[in-house]
Protein backbone atom coordinates (compact mmCIF):
# COMPACT_ATOMS: atom_id res chain seq x y z
CA UNK A 1 0.00 0.00 0.00
CA UNK A 2 0.97 3.70 -0.72
CA UNK A 3 2.98 5.39 2.16
CA UNK A 4 1.08 7.92 3.69
CA UNK A 5 3.54 10.94 2.35
CA UNK A 6 2.90 9.37 -1.49
CA UNK A 7 0.05 11.39 -3.56
CA UNK A 8 -2.08 9.09 -5.42
CA UNK A 9 -1.64 10.47 -9.00
CA UNK A 10 2.38 8.86 -8.80
CA UNK A 11 0.76 5.39 -8.04
CA UNK A 12 -1.48 6.14 -11.04
CA UNK A 13 1.28 7.03 -13.18
CA UNK A 14 3.21 3.80 -11.70
CA UNK A 15 0.37 1.30 -12.74
CA UNK A 16 -0.09 3.38 -16.31
CA UNK A 17 3.62 2.47 -16.70
CA UNK A 18 3.45 -1.12 -15.56
CA UNK A 19 -0.31 -1.64 -17.32
CA UNK A 20 1.46 -0.31 -20.67
CA UNK A 21 4.86 -2.14 -20.23
CA UNK A 22 2.62 -5.52 -20.16
CA UNK A 23 0.53 -4.51 -23.39
CA UNK A 24 3.66 -3.64 -25.45
CA UNK A 25 5.34 -6.97 -24.13
CA UNK A 26 6.31 -9.26 -26.91
CA UNK A 27 4.05 -11.42 -26.59
CA UNK A 28 1.55 -9.04 -25.03
CA UNK A 29 0.82 -10.20 -21.12
CA UNK A 30 -2.97 -8.80 -21.25
CA UNK A 31 -3.81 -10.23 -17.98
CA UNK A 32 -1.22 -8.52 -16.41
CA UNK A 33 -1.81 -5.32 -18.17
CA UNK A 34 -5.30 -5.31 -16.98
CA UNK A 35 -4.69 -6.15 -13.49
CA UNK A 36 -2.53 -3.23 -12.92
CA UNK A 37 -5.57 -0.99 -14.43
CA UNK A 38 -8.12 -1.92 -12.26
CA UNK A 39 -5.69 -1.38 -8.94
CA UNK A 40 -5.85 1.92 -10.00
CA UNK A 41 -9.96 1.80 -8.65
CA UNK A 42 -8.49 0.73 -5.19
CA UNK A 43 -6.73 4.28 -4.64
CA UNK A 44 -10.77 5.78 -5.11
CA UNK A 45 -9.41 8.37 -8.00
CA UNK A 46 -11.34 11.37 -9.19
CA UNK A 47 -13.67 11.54 -11.20
CA UNK A 48 -10.95 11.98 -14.39
CA UNK A 49 -8.46 9.29 -13.82
CA UNK A 50 -11.77 7.48 -13.02
CA UNK A 51 -13.31 7.54 -16.65
CA UNK A 52 -9.67 7.44 -18.55
CA UNK A 53 -9.00 4.54 -16.52
CA UNK A 54 -11.98 2.88 -17.69
CA UNK A 55 -11.77 3.77 -21.21
CA UNK A 56 -8.23 2.55 -21.02
CA UNK A 57 -9.73 -0.40 -19.44
CA UNK A 58 -12.69 -1.20 -22.32
CA UNK A 59 -9.96 -0.60 -25.59
CA UNK A 60 -7.66 -3.15 -24.13
CA UNK A 61 -10.31 -5.99 -23.85
CA UNK A 62 -11.44 -4.63 -26.63
CA UNK A 63 -8.74 -5.11 -28.87
CA UNK A 64 -7.30 -8.21 -27.02
CA UNK A 65 -9.72 -10.21 -25.59
CA UNK A 66 -12.98 -12.11 -26.53
CA UNK A 67 -14.44 -10.53 -23.35
CA UNK A 68 -16.60 -7.89 -25.24
CA UNK A 69 -19.16 -7.82 -22.48
CA UNK A 70 -17.09 -6.41 -19.79
CA UNK A 71 -15.03 -4.53 -22.24
CA UNK A 72 -18.60 -2.80 -22.72
CA UNK A 73 -19.31 -2.22 -18.89
CA UNK A 74 -16.09 -0.19 -18.54
CA UNK A 75 -16.67 1.67 -22.22
CA UNK A 76 -20.36 2.69 -20.94
CA UNK A 77 -18.55 3.53 -17.32
CA UNK A 78 -16.09 6.01 -19.09
CA UNK A 79 -18.93 7.62 -21.43
CA UNK A 80 -21.12 8.06 -18.75
CA UNK A 81 -18.32 9.70 -15.96
CA UNK A 82 -16.34 11.41 -18.60
CA UNK A 83 -20.10 13.53 -19.63
CA UNK A 84 -19.79 14.65 -16.04
CA UNK A 85 -16.05 16.64 -16.71
CA UNK A 86 -15.51 19.25 -18.40
CA UNK A 87 -13.11 19.81 -21.13
CA UNK A 88 -12.85 15.94 -21.69
CA UNK A 89 -13.05 15.98 -25.14
CA UNK A 90 -10.87 13.28 -26.09
CA UNK A 91 -11.91 10.67 -23.57
CA UNK A 92 -15.41 11.43 -23.86
CA UNK A 93 -15.55 10.99 -27.53
CA UNK A 94 -13.14 8.13 -27.78
CA UNK A 95 -15.11 6.14 -25.57
CA UNK A 96 -18.66 7.24 -27.83
CA UNK A 97 -16.53 5.79 -31.13
CA UNK A 98 -15.31 3.03 -29.38
CA UNK A 99 -18.86 1.71 -27.89
CA UNK A 100 -20.72 2.08 -30.99
CA UNK A 101 -18.27 0.00 -32.48
CA UNK A 102 -18.22 -2.36 -30.35
CA UNK A 103 -22.44 -2.16 -30.25
CA UNK A 104 -22.35 -2.88 -33.80
CA UNK A 105 -19.96 -5.98 -33.34
CA UNK A 106 -22.33 -7.57 -30.92
CA UNK A 107 -25.30 -6.27 -33.72
CA UNK A 108 -26.93 -3.74 -31.26
CA UNK A 109 -26.79 -1.20 -34.14
CA UNK A 110 -29.92 0.71 -32.78
CA UNK A 111 -28.13 1.59 -29.54
CA UNK A 112 -24.67 2.52 -31.10
CA UNK A 113 -27.12 4.89 -33.46
CA UNK A 114 -28.44 7.17 -30.59
CA UNK A 115 -25.00 6.92 -29.08
CA UNK A 116 -23.26 8.31 -31.97
CA UNK A 117 -26.16 11.08 -32.88
CA UNK A 118 -25.72 12.12 -29.14
CA UNK A 119 -21.73 12.28 -29.31
CA UNK A 120 -21.86 14.53 -32.60
CA UNK A 121 -24.32 17.04 -31.02
CA UNK A 122 -21.84 17.72 -28.07
CA UNK A 123 -19.02 17.45 -29.92
CA UNK A 124 -19.44 20.75 -32.87
CA UNK A 125 -16.56 22.50 -30.76
CA UNK A 126 -13.88 19.77 -31.46
CA UNK A 127 -13.83 19.51 -35.56
CA UNK A 128 -11.61 16.19 -35.18
CA UNK A 129 -14.26 14.53 -33.26
CA UNK A 130 -17.16 15.79 -34.76
CA UNK A 131 -15.97 15.09 -38.16
CA UNK A 132 -14.58 11.86 -37.43
CA UNK A 133 -18.15 10.83 -35.22
CA UNK A 134 -19.79 11.80 -38.69
CA UNK A 135 -17.96 9.28 -40.42
CA UNK A 136 -18.40 6.63 -38.74
CA UNK A 137 -22.02 7.21 -38.21
CA UNK A 138 -22.36 7.33 -41.98
CA UNK A 139 -20.09 3.90 -42.36
CA UNK A 140 -22.92 2.59 -39.95
CA UNK A 141 -26.18 3.43 -42.07
CA UNK A 142 -23.88 2.38 -45.49
CA UNK A 143 -23.36 -0.98 -43.88
CA UNK A 144 -26.77 -1.18 -43.43
CA UNK A 145 -27.52 -0.13 -46.86
CA UNK A 146 -29.30 2.89 -45.92
CA UNK A 147 -27.31 5.41 -48.36
CA UNK A 148 -29.80 7.78 -48.87
CA UNK A 149 -29.46 8.65 -44.46
CA UNK A 150 -25.04 7.93 -44.94
CA UNK A 151 -25.00 10.64 -47.72
CA UNK A 152 -26.96 13.25 -45.70
CA UNK A 153 -24.73 12.87 -42.97
CA UNK A 154 -22.18 13.31 -45.69
CA UNK A 155 -23.56 16.23 -46.81
CA UNK A 156 -23.52 17.58 -43.08
CA UNK A 157 -20.04 16.89 -42.84
CA UNK A 158 -18.78 18.26 -45.83
CA UNK A 159 -20.46 21.69 -44.98
CA UNK A 160 -19.06 21.94 -41.53
CA UNK A 161 -15.75 21.41 -42.73
CA UNK A 162 -15.86 24.34 -44.74
CA UNK A 163 -17.18 26.11 -42.06
CA UNK A 164 -14.21 25.27 -40.02
CA UNK A 165 -11.71 26.02 -42.84
CA UNK A 166 -10.77 22.42 -43.72
CA UNK A 167 -11.39 22.10 -47.55
CA UNK A 168 -8.88 18.67 -47.62
CA UNK A 169 -12.02 16.90 -44.98
CA UNK A 170 -14.83 18.70 -46.78
CA UNK A 171 -12.91 16.55 -50.23
CA UNK A 172 -12.89 13.46 -48.06
CA UNK A 173 -16.85 13.93 -46.80
CA UNK A 174 -17.83 15.47 -50.85
CA UNK A 175 -16.06 12.24 -52.41
CA UNK A 176 -17.33 9.67 -49.98
CA UNK A 177 -21.31 11.23 -50.68
CA UNK A 178 -19.89 10.48 -54.72
CA UNK A 179 -19.20 7.35 -54.07
CA UNK A 180 -22.64 6.58 -52.45
CA UNK A 181 -24.21 8.03 -55.29
CA UNK A 182 -22.44 6.02 -57.37
CA UNK A 183 -23.68 2.86 -55.88
CA UNK A 184 -27.34 4.30 -55.47
CA UNK A 185 -26.84 4.94 -59.68
CA UNK A 186 -27.72 8.44 -59.07
CA UNK A 187 -25.51 9.70 -62.02
CA UNK A 188 -27.34 13.01 -62.32
CA UNK A 189 -26.00 14.16 -58.72
CA UNK A 190 -23.14 12.50 -59.28
CA UNK A 191 -21.31 14.47 -62.15
CA UNK A 192 -22.06 18.05 -60.68
CA UNK A 193 -20.24 16.71 -56.93
CA UNK A 194 -17.50 15.32 -59.30
CA UNK A 195 -16.71 18.30 -60.94
CA UNK A 196 -16.72 20.15 -57.29
CA UNK A 197 -14.56 17.66 -56.04
CA UNK A 198 -11.95 18.33 -59.18
CA UNK A 199 -11.73 21.78 -58.39
CA UNK A 200 -11.20 21.36 -54.43
CA UNK A 201 -8.42 18.68 -54.72
CA UNK A 202 -6.47 20.96 -57.57
CA UNK A 203 -7.03 24.19 -55.96
CA UNK A 204 -6.10 22.83 -52.37
CA UNK A 205 -2.53 23.77 -50.83
CA UNK A 206 -1.15 21.78 -48.38
CA UNK A 207 0.79 18.09 -47.27
CA UNK A 208 1.51 16.48 -50.93
CA UNK A 209 0.33 13.19 -50.05
CA UNK A 210 -2.79 13.74 -48.38
CA UNK A 211 -3.53 15.95 -51.95
CA UNK A 212 -2.28 13.07 -54.15
CA UNK A 213 -4.09 10.64 -51.90
CA UNK A 214 -7.50 12.71 -52.56
CA UNK A 215 -6.30 13.04 -56.38
CA UNK A 216 -6.43 8.86 -56.23
CA UNK A 217 -10.10 8.87 -54.30
CA UNK A 218 -11.21 10.94 -57.09
CA UNK A 219 -9.32 9.13 -60.15
CA UNK A 220 -11.06 5.89 -58.41
CA UNK A 221 -14.07 7.03 -58.68
CA UNK A 222 -13.80 8.76 -61.83
CA UNK A 223 -12.36 5.18 -63.40
CA UNK A 224 -14.83 2.89 -61.73
CA UNK A 225 -17.86 4.94 -63.14
CA UNK A 226 -16.12 5.02 -66.90
CA UNK A 227 -16.21 0.81 -66.25
CA UNK A 228 -19.54 0.55 -65.03
CA UNK A 229 -21.05 2.47 -67.79
CA UNK A 230 -19.05 -0.29 -69.64
CA UNK A 231 -16.77 2.67 -71.45
CA UNK A 232 -13.64 0.58 -71.46
CA UNK A 233 -12.01 3.05 -74.16
CA UNK A 234 -13.02 6.47 -72.87
CA UNK A 235 -11.59 5.76 -69.21
CA UNK A 236 -8.17 5.18 -70.59
CA UNK A 237 -6.84 8.91 -69.59
CA UNK A 238 -8.07 8.43 -66.58
CA UNK A 239 -6.65 5.42 -65.97
CA UNK A 240 -3.33 6.46 -67.08
CA UNK A 241 -3.46 10.02 -64.84
CA UNK A 242 -4.46 7.97 -61.70
CA UNK A 243 -1.47 4.94 -62.16
CA UNK A 244 1.19 8.10 -62.87
CA UNK A 245 -0.65 9.58 -59.14
CA UNK A 246 0.08 6.35 -57.17
CA UNK A 247 3.75 6.08 -58.55
CA UNK A 248 4.24 9.74 -57.12
CA UNK A 249 3.06 8.93 -53.65
CA UNK A 250 5.05 5.85 -53.61
CA UNK A 251 7.97 8.54 -54.41
CA UNK A 252 6.80 10.69 -51.59
CA UNK A 253 7.74 10.70 -47.69
CA UNK A 254 5.23 10.82 -44.80
CA UNK A 255 5.48 13.82 -43.00
CA UNK A 256 5.27 13.81 -39.75
CA UNK A 257 4.71 17.38 -39.45
CA UNK A 258 0.93 17.65 -38.08
CA UNK A 259 -1.71 19.83 -39.84
CA UNK A 260 -2.57 22.74 -38.05
CA UNK A 261 -6.11 22.59 -38.57
CA UNK A 262 -7.12 19.66 -36.32
CA UNK A 263 -10.07 18.85 -38.93
CA UNK A 264 -7.00 18.06 -41.51
CA UNK A 265 -6.40 15.00 -38.92
CA UNK A 266 -7.73 12.34 -41.66
CA UNK A 267 -6.78 9.90 -44.10
CA UNK A 268 -8.28 8.23 -46.46
CA UNK A 269 -6.48 5.36 -47.32
CA UNK A 270 -2.89 4.03 -46.28
CA UNK A 271 -0.49 4.28 -49.01
CA UNK A 272 -0.17 0.42 -49.81
CA UNK A 273 -4.10 0.03 -49.71
CA UNK A 274 -4.11 2.72 -52.30
CA UNK A 275 -1.66 0.85 -54.69
CA UNK A 276 -3.26 -2.39 -54.56
CA UNK A 277 -7.01 -0.42 -55.38
CA UNK A 278 -5.11 1.04 -58.30
CA UNK A 279 -3.97 -2.39 -59.28
CA UNK A 280 -7.77 -3.59 -58.82
CA UNK A 281 -8.96 -0.71 -60.95
CA UNK A 282 -6.30 -1.51 -63.71
CA UNK A 283 -7.41 -5.15 -63.53
CA UNK A 284 -11.07 -4.65 -63.62
CA UNK A 285 -10.19 -2.53 -66.92
CA UNK A 286 -8.05 -5.45 -68.42
CA UNK A 287 -11.15 -7.82 -68.08
CA UNK A 288 -13.69 -5.64 -69.57
CA UNK A 289 -11.20 -4.92 -72.54
CA UNK A 290 -10.45 -8.51 -72.84
CA UNK A 291 -6.43 -8.26 -72.35
CA UNK A 292 -6.55 -10.95 -70.39
CA UNK A 293 -2.64 -11.46 -70.01
CA UNK A 294 -2.61 -8.11 -68.23
CA UNK A 295 -5.07 -8.74 -65.91
CA UNK A 296 -3.40 -11.64 -64.82
CA UNK A 297 0.01 -10.13 -64.69
CA UNK A 298 -1.97 -6.99 -62.29
CA UNK A 299 -3.71 -9.62 -60.14
CA UNK A 300 -0.11 -11.20 -59.50
CA UNK A 301 1.23 -8.58 -58.13
CA UNK A 302 -1.78 -7.03 -56.13
CA UNK A 303 -2.22 -10.64 -54.73
CA UNK A 304 1.44 -10.56 -53.79
CA UNK A 305 1.43 -7.51 -52.22
CA UNK A 306 -1.80 -8.31 -50.42
CA UNK A 307 -0.43 -11.07 -48.83
CA UNK A 308 2.14 -9.18 -47.52
CA UNK A 309 -0.10 -6.74 -45.84
CA UNK A 310 -2.32 -8.87 -44.37
CA UNK A 311 0.61 -10.72 -41.91
CA UNK A 312 0.76 -7.05 -40.90
CA UNK A 313 -2.79 -5.79 -40.96
CA UNK A 314 -6.18 -7.56 -40.58
CA UNK A 315 -8.28 -4.65 -42.31
CA UNK A 316 -11.39 -6.32 -43.73
CA UNK A 317 -10.78 -4.24 -46.25
CA UNK A 318 -7.86 -6.21 -47.54
CA UNK A 319 -10.53 -9.49 -47.72
CA UNK A 320 -12.59 -7.74 -50.00
CA UNK A 321 -9.61 -6.46 -51.91
CA UNK A 322 -8.57 -9.84 -52.23
CA UNK A 323 -11.98 -11.15 -52.94
CA UNK A 324 -13.28 -8.72 -56.07
CA UNK A 325 -9.78 -9.49 -57.18
CA UNK A 326 -10.35 -13.13 -57.75
CA UNK A 327 -13.39 -12.65 -58.97
CA UNK A 328 -12.24 -11.14 -61.74
CA UNK A 329 -9.20 -13.43 -62.63
CA UNK A 330 -11.40 -16.53 -62.26
CA UNK A 331 -13.14 -15.08 -65.19
CA UNK A 332 -10.51 -14.65 -67.14
CA UNK A 333 -9.16 -17.61 -66.31
CA UNK A 334 -12.82 -19.21 -67.72
CA UNK A 335 -12.18 -17.01 -71.22
CA UNK A 336 -8.50 -18.61 -71.16
CA UNK A 337 -8.96 -22.13 -70.95
CA UNK A 338 -7.85 -22.68 -67.35
CA UNK A 339 -11.12 -24.14 -65.74
CA UNK A 340 -9.59 -26.22 -63.11
CA UNK A 341 -7.48 -23.04 -61.68
CA UNK A 342 -10.92 -20.96 -61.44
CA UNK A 343 -12.33 -23.67 -59.77
CA UNK A 344 -9.66 -23.54 -57.17
CA UNK A 345 -9.77 -19.38 -57.12
CA UNK A 346 -13.96 -20.13 -56.60
CA UNK A 347 -13.20 -22.21 -53.46
CA UNK A 348 -10.57 -20.18 -52.18
CA UNK A 349 -13.48 -17.25 -52.34
CA UNK A 350 -15.49 -19.29 -50.62
CA UNK A 351 -12.98 -19.97 -47.68
CA UNK A 352 -12.51 -16.06 -47.52
CA UNK A 353 -16.62 -15.80 -47.50
CA UNK A 354 -16.82 -18.32 -44.21
CA UNK A 355 -14.41 -15.97 -42.23
CA UNK A 356 -16.43 -13.44 -42.38
CA UNK A 357 -20.57 -13.35 -42.62
CA UNK A 358 -20.39 -9.64 -44.45
CA UNK A 359 -17.71 -10.34 -46.89
CA UNK A 360 -20.27 -13.52 -47.66
CA UNK A 361 -23.30 -11.09 -47.61
CA UNK A 362 -21.52 -8.32 -49.60
CA UNK A 363 -19.74 -11.36 -52.42
CA UNK A 364 -23.11 -14.23 -52.27
CA UNK A 365 -24.42 -13.38 -55.25
CA UNK A 366 -20.83 -12.73 -57.45
CA UNK A 367 -20.20 -16.21 -55.74
CA UNK A 368 -23.16 -17.75 -57.48
CA UNK A 369 -22.71 -16.06 -60.49
CA UNK A 370 -19.18 -17.43 -61.26
CA UNK A 371 -20.22 -20.63 -60.16
CA UNK A 372 -22.69 -20.56 -63.01
CA UNK A 373 -19.81 -19.40 -65.31
CA UNK A 374 -18.27 -22.32 -64.45
CA UNK A 375 -20.91 -25.06 -65.31
CA UNK A 376 -21.71 -23.31 -68.41
CA UNK A 377 -17.68 -23.68 -68.86
CA UNK A 378 -17.91 -27.74 -68.29
CA UNK A 379 -21.37 -28.14 -69.79
CA UNK A 380 -23.28 -28.84 -66.72
CA UNK A 381 -26.31 -26.54 -68.15
CA UNK A 382 -28.45 -27.49 -65.37
CA UNK A 383 -26.39 -26.33 -62.43
CA UNK A 384 -26.15 -23.01 -64.31
CA UNK A 385 -29.62 -22.12 -64.76
CA UNK A 386 -29.76 -22.94 -60.42
CA UNK A 387 -26.62 -21.07 -59.84
CA UNK A 388 -27.20 -17.99 -61.56
CA UNK A 389 -31.35 -18.00 -60.59
CA UNK A 390 -29.93 -18.16 -56.87
CA UNK A 391 -27.76 -15.60 -57.82
CA UNK A 392 -30.85 -13.42 -59.25
CA UNK A 393 -32.47 -13.69 -55.82
CA UNK A 394 -29.48 -12.69 -53.57
CA UNK A 395 -28.81 -9.54 -55.78
CA UNK A 396 -30.32 -5.65 -55.89
CA UNK A 397 -27.04 -4.52 -57.76
CA UNK A 398 -28.96 -3.67 -61.40
CA UNK A 399 -25.04 -4.46 -63.11
CA UNK A 400 -24.77 -7.38 -61.89
CA UNK A 401 -28.59 -8.42 -62.39
CA UNK A 402 -28.50 -7.33 -66.03
CA UNK A 403 -24.87 -9.64 -66.41
CA UNK A 404 -26.48 -12.48 -64.62
CA UNK A 405 -29.52 -12.48 -67.03
CA UNK A 406 -27.70 -12.04 -70.53
CA UNK A 407 -26.17 -15.33 -69.42
CA UNK A 408 -28.83 -17.39 -68.17
CA UNK A 409 -30.17 -16.21 -71.85
CA UNK A 410 -27.13 -17.90 -72.96
CA UNK A 411 -27.91 -21.10 -71.03
CA UNK A 412 -31.61 -21.59 -72.12
CA UNK A 413 -30.52 -20.91 -76.01
CA UNK A 414 -28.16 -23.54 -75.42
CA UNK A 415 -30.47 -25.53 -73.70
CA UNK A 416 -33.19 -25.22 -76.93
CA UNK A 417 -36.04 -26.05 -75.77
CA UNK A 418 -36.87 -23.41 -72.53
CA UNK A 419 -38.75 -20.64 -75.31
CA UNK A 420 -41.44 -19.12 -72.71
CA UNK A 421 -38.93 -18.58 -70.36
CA UNK A 422 -36.03 -16.84 -72.74
CA UNK A 423 -38.65 -14.52 -74.36
CA UNK A 424 -39.29 -13.39 -70.84
CA UNK A 425 -35.75 -12.86 -69.89
CA UNK A 426 -34.54 -11.30 -73.34
CA UNK A 427 -37.87 -8.69 -73.10
CA UNK A 428 -36.35 -7.18 -69.30
CA UNK A 429 -33.02 -6.75 -71.65
CA UNK A 430 -34.10 -5.16 -74.76
CA UNK A 431 -31.24 -3.51 -75.58
CA UNK A 432 -33.34 -1.42 -78.53
CA UNK A 433 -35.78 -0.15 -75.69
CA UNK A 434 -35.61 0.67 -71.84
CA UNK A 435 -32.83 -1.42 -71.11
CA UNK A 436 -32.13 -1.78 -67.51
CA UNK A 437 -28.78 -0.10 -67.11
CA UNK A 438 -26.81 2.16 -68.83
CA UNK A 439 -23.73 0.80 -69.35
CA UNK A 440 -22.28 0.22 -72.75
CA UNK A 441 -20.86 -2.76 -72.39
CA UNK A 442 -23.95 -5.11 -71.44
CA UNK A 443 -26.14 -3.31 -73.82
CA UNK A 444 -23.66 -4.41 -76.76
CA UNK A 445 -23.62 -7.96 -75.17
CA UNK A 446 -27.70 -7.80 -74.74
CA UNK A 447 -27.11 -7.36 -78.74
CA UNK A 448 -25.11 -10.22 -79.37
CA UNK A 449 -27.27 -12.55 -77.26
CA UNK A 450 -30.17 -11.79 -79.82
CA UNK A 451 -28.01 -12.15 -82.76
CA UNK A 452 -27.31 -15.94 -81.05
CA UNK A 453 -30.74 -16.67 -80.81
CA UNK A 454 -31.89 -15.39 -84.18
CA UNK A 455 -28.62 -17.23 -85.29
CA UNK A 456 -29.78 -20.80 -83.93
CA UNK A 457 -33.58 -19.96 -85.03
CA UNK A 458 -32.38 -19.56 -88.67
CA UNK A 459 -33.03 -15.98 -88.91
CA UNK A 460 -29.84 -14.89 -90.52
CA UNK A 461 -30.78 -11.15 -91.62
CA UNK A 462 -32.17 -10.61 -88.20
CA UNK A 463 -29.17 -11.88 -86.82
CA UNK A 464 -27.06 -9.94 -88.69
CA UNK A 465 -28.19 -6.83 -88.02
CA UNK A 466 -27.94 -7.29 -84.06
CA UNK A 467 -24.56 -8.71 -84.33
CA UNK A 468 -23.50 -5.64 -86.70
CA UNK A 469 -25.23 -3.82 -83.63
CA UNK A 470 -23.16 -4.91 -81.22
CA UNK A 471 -19.78 -5.40 -83.33
CA UNK A 472 -20.28 -1.05 -83.40
CA UNK A 473 -20.52 -0.85 -79.97
CA UNK A 474 -17.72 -2.47 -79.07
CA UNK A 475 -15.08 -1.44 -81.46
CA UNK A 476 -16.44 1.87 -79.83
CA UNK A 477 -15.06 1.00 -76.55
CA UNK A 478 -12.43 -1.40 -77.25
CA UNK A 479 -14.66 -4.18 -76.13
CA UNK A 480 -12.21 -6.78 -77.46
CA UNK A 481 -13.90 -9.96 -76.87
CA UNK A 482 -17.82 -8.88 -77.80
CA UNK A 483 -15.74 -7.99 -81.04
CA UNK A 484 -13.99 -11.64 -81.59
CA UNK A 485 -17.65 -13.27 -80.52
CA UNK A 486 -19.95 -11.03 -82.87
CA UNK A 487 -17.00 -11.47 -85.72
CA UNK A 488 -17.24 -15.65 -85.84
CA UNK A 489 -20.80 -15.84 -85.07
CA UNK A 490 -21.41 -13.48 -88.68
CA UNK A 491 -18.57 -15.67 -89.94
CA UNK A 492 -20.25 -18.87 -89.41
CA UNK A 493 -23.70 -17.22 -90.84
CA UNK A 494 -22.04 -16.20 -93.51
CA UNK A 495 -20.55 -19.78 -93.95
CA UNK A 496 -24.16 -21.03 -93.59
CA UNK A 497 -25.46 -18.83 -96.46
CA UNK A 498 -22.08 -20.31 -98.93
CA UNK A 499 -21.08 -16.69 -99.16
CA UNK A 500 -16.81 -18.09 -98.28
CA UNK A 501 -15.41 -14.66 -99.17
CA UNK A 502 -17.36 -12.83 -96.70
CA UNK A 503 -17.09 -15.70 -93.56
CA UNK A 504 -13.47 -15.47 -94.41
CA UNK A 505 -13.29 -12.18 -93.82
CA UNK A 506 -14.72 -12.53 -90.33
CA UNK A 507 -13.62 -15.38 -89.20
CA UNK A 508 -9.50 -14.51 -89.55
CA UNK A 509 -9.37 -11.42 -87.58
CA UNK A 510 -11.78 -13.05 -85.59
CA UNK A 511 -8.81 -15.53 -85.31
CA UNK A 512 -6.37 -13.21 -84.45
CA UNK A 513 -8.21 -11.01 -82.01
CA UNK A 514 -9.04 -14.20 -80.22
CA UNK A 515 -5.62 -15.45 -79.79
CA UNK A 516 -4.26 -12.06 -78.61
CA UNK A 517 -6.74 -12.15 -75.54
CA UNK A 518 -6.36 -15.11 -75.66
CA UNK A 519 -10.22 -16.79 -75.83
CA UNK A 520 -9.53 -20.51 -75.81
CA UNK A 521 -13.72 -20.85 -77.15
CA UNK A 522 -13.38 -18.35 -79.72
CA UNK A 523 -10.22 -20.19 -80.92
CA UNK A 524 -11.77 -23.10 -80.99
CA UNK A 525 -14.93 -21.87 -82.88
CA UNK A 526 -12.87 -20.10 -85.23
CA UNK A 527 -10.52 -23.07 -86.24
CA UNK A 528 -13.31 -25.47 -86.75
CA UNK A 529 -14.80 -22.71 -89.10
CA UNK A 530 -11.33 -22.40 -91.04
CA UNK A 531 -11.07 -26.10 -91.59
CA UNK A 532 -14.38 -26.18 -93.48
CA UNK A 533 -13.91 -22.99 -95.34
CA UNK A 534 -10.88 -23.95 -96.56
CA UNK A 535 -12.30 -27.34 -97.35
CA UNK A 536 -14.65 -25.91 -99.18
CA UNK A 537 -12.76 -23.91 -101.52
CA UNK A 538 -10.24 -26.30 -102.13
CA UNK A 539 -6.91 -24.81 -99.90
CA UNK A 540 -6.33 -28.42 -98.62
CA UNK A 541 -3.20 -27.53 -96.84
CA UNK A 542 -4.62 -24.49 -95.36
CA UNK A 543 -7.89 -26.73 -94.03
CA UNK A 544 -4.89 -29.43 -92.75
CA UNK A 545 -2.99 -26.18 -90.52
CA UNK A 546 -6.61 -25.34 -89.20
CA UNK A 547 -7.78 -28.98 -88.74
CA UNK A 548 -4.31 -29.37 -86.68
CA UNK A 549 -5.57 -26.23 -84.33
CA UNK A 550 -8.64 -27.10 -83.77
CA UNK A 551 -7.17 -30.65 -82.68
CA UNK A 552 -4.57 -29.35 -80.35
CA UNK A 553 -7.31 -26.46 -78.57
CA UNK A 554 -9.79 -29.37 -78.61
CA UNK A 555 -6.92 -31.72 -76.65
CA UNK A 556 -6.15 -28.37 -74.23
CA UNK A 557 -9.84 -28.08 -73.36
CA UNK A 558 -10.56 -31.94 -72.98
CA UNK A 559 -7.25 -31.71 -70.77
CA UNK A 560 -8.60 -29.13 -68.23
CA UNK A 561 -12.45 -30.32 -68.47
CA UNK A 562 -11.46 -33.25 -66.91
CA UNK A 563 -9.13 -32.22 -64.40
CA UNK A 564 -11.53 -29.39 -63.44
CA UNK A 565 -14.30 -32.44 -62.97
CA UNK A 566 -11.95 -34.63 -61.07
CA UNK A 567 -11.37 -31.70 -58.42
CA UNK A 568 -13.69 -32.17 -55.18
CA UNK A 569 -14.42 -28.64 -55.46
CA UNK A 570 -16.85 -29.52 -58.41
CA UNK A 571 -18.94 -30.24 -56.11
CA UNK A 572 -19.55 -26.93 -55.21
CA UNK A 573 -22.13 -26.67 -58.46
CA UNK A 574 -24.81 -27.86 -56.28
CA UNK A 575 -24.56 -25.40 -53.59
CA UNK A 576 -27.38 -22.87 -54.07
CA UNK A 577 -28.41 -22.42 -50.34
CA UNK A 578 -27.15 -20.77 -47.16
CA UNK A 579 -23.46 -20.10 -46.43
CA UNK A 580 -20.64 -21.98 -48.73
CA UNK A 581 -19.77 -25.64 -47.79
CA UNK A 582 -16.95 -26.08 -45.38
CA UNK A 583 -15.94 -29.50 -46.87
CA UNK A 584 -16.18 -30.87 -50.28
CA UNK A 585 -16.28 -34.08 -50.64
CA UNK A 586 -14.01 -35.65 -53.13
CA UNK A 587 -16.07 -37.81 -56.13
CA UNK A 588 -14.69 -40.55 -58.51
CA UNK A 589 -14.49 -39.05 -61.28
CA UNK A 590 -15.80 -36.38 -63.82
CA UNK A 591 -19.83 -36.72 -64.61
CA UNK A 592 -20.28 -34.02 -66.57
CA UNK A 593 -20.95 -34.79 -70.55
CA UNK A 594 -18.57 -34.00 -73.11
CA UNK A 595 -20.72 -34.51 -76.23
CA UNK A 596 -21.21 -30.55 -76.71
CA UNK A 597 -17.72 -29.38 -75.48
CA UNK A 598 -15.75 -29.21 -78.47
Amino acid sequence: MASGGEAPESWYLALLGFAEHFRTSSPPKIRLCVHCLQAVFQFKPPQRVEARTHLQLGSVLYHHTKNSELARNHLEKAWCISQQVPQFEDVKFEAASLLSELYCQQNLVDSAKPLLRKAIQISQQTPYWHCRLLFQLAQLHTLEKDLVSACDLLGVGAEYARVVGSEYTRALFLLSKGMLLLMERKLQEVHPLLTLCGQIVENWQGNPIQKESLRVFFLVLQVTHYLDAGQVKSVKPCLKQLQQCIQTISTLHDDEILPSNPADLFHWLPKEHMCVLVYLVTVMHSMQAGYLEKAQKYTDKALMQLEKLKMLDCSPILSSFQVILLEHIIMCRLVTGHKATALQEISQVCQLCQQSPRLFSNHAAQLHTLLGLYCISVNCMDNAEAQFTTALQLTTHQELWTFIVTNLASVYIREGNRQQELYSLLERINPDRNFPVSSHCLRAAAFYIRGLLSFFQGRYSEAKRFLRETLKMSNAEDLNRLTACSLVLLGHIFYVLGNHRESNNMVVPAMQLASKIPDMSVQLWSSALLKDLNKACGNSMEAHEAAQMHQNFSQQLLQDHIAACSLPDHNLISWTDGPPPVQIQAQNGPTTSLANLL
